[in-house]
């Protein structure tokens, strides 16, 4: 991180610790990848996912490193249930954490993500959020509430140069790239598949006469970060939905940014979580989200008018 920042303070401090994270957990997922050693494990929590030994070790590492930050705090991991870390009973701070995003994807070494997002229960709202990305250049996104009470969002490189994301996109369906996490063939990519309005739409050419739309596949939190730079125009998920841990980070960025997350009946999706209490959150771990996630609401409502779901 440079030394001169416009991000808030602590927003500042956790994702220094994120990237400092990234930079240990990386040569072993290189190592896992070229031996083929991907420490699997029975997941017990979400039988359906994959889960490693890199994604136990990130999440204690997380849970003892953020104590030098955020001295008490309910730690919401997606690997455990939540629990209260520090000295206070009863602390305002909820940190969700997801430690390591697509990890079957990140011990072959070709993507991988660590989520953070930090929510105040006592304005029921997120404060700050970090998406590292750990194995490409455009390395963290940032949403974080300044001092002003203004929401901001952030891209830093791996080189350390900042930029404020202000600018999502504003094109319409014809000329957008919409990403979807379709990789899962009888969850995700056979209802993508017989979405045919939703694809003629985008198939459409734009005024030049030219056919721009494309299908993008993306992951998770950082599927939202990429529309809120501006990288890509959209990105939906309509079939299964996202839990809290892979939505929630990326909807602050986005929200921050200036961009537009819907449910599937048109509603905004709100910022509180409902984060009340211990039982809330772990409550709050099992439901799924679906959603249109858009640089612009136009773009967003486009989208939502072609999907039979």
């Amino acid at each position: 991180m440079s030394t001169e920042t416009a991000i808030p303070p602590l927003a500042a401090q956790v994702a220094s610790l994120v990237r400092s994270m990234m930079l240990e957990i990386r040569p072993r997922l290189v190592s896992a990848a070229l031996t083929g050693e991907r420490g699997e494990q029975e997941n017990l929590r979400h039988s359906d996912n994959f889960l490693s030994d890199y994604d136990l070790w990130m999440h204690e590492r997380y849970k003892e490193a953020l104590v030098a930050h955020i001295p008490s705090f309910v730690y919401a991991s997606e690997e455990a249930e939540p629990e209260v870390v520090g000295q206070d009973a009863d602390p305002d701070l909820c940190v969700l954490v997801d430690p390591l995003d697509t990890s079957e994807l990140a011990v072959r070494s070709l993507h991988g993500y660590t989520h953070i997002m930090v929510y105040s229960r006592s304005i029921a709202r997120p404060v700050l959020s970090v998406i590292g990305d750990i194995f490409h250049h455009n390395q963290l996104y940032i949403g974080a509430r300044d001092e002003a009470g203004v929401d901001r969002a952030f891209l830093v490189t791996a080189d350390a140069v900042e930029y404020v994301l202000d600018r999502p996109s504003q094109a319409s369906l014809p000329e957008a790239l919409v990403t979807n996490y379709l990789m899962r063939p009888d969850e995700r990519f056979i209802p993508l598949a017989r979405q045919e309005e939703f694809l003629r739409a985008l198939s459409t050419p734009a005024d030049d006469g030219k056919k721009k739309g494309r299908v993008g596949v993306d992951f998770g939190s950082v599927s939202l970060c990429h529309v809120a730079a501006g990288i890509t125009d959209a990105t939906m998920e309509f079939a299964k939905g996202f839990a809290i841990w892979d939505l929630s980070p990326g909807h602050y960025v986005l929200h921050a940014a200036g961009g537009t997350v819907i449910d599937l009946q048109g509603n905004p999706i709100p910022l509180d979580y409902r984060l009340d209490s211990l039982a809330d959150i772990a409550a709050a771990m099992s439901p799924r989200q679906t959603f249109v996630a858009a640089g612009n609401a136009s773009l967003a409502d486009e989208i939502l008018q072609t999907l039979h779901t």
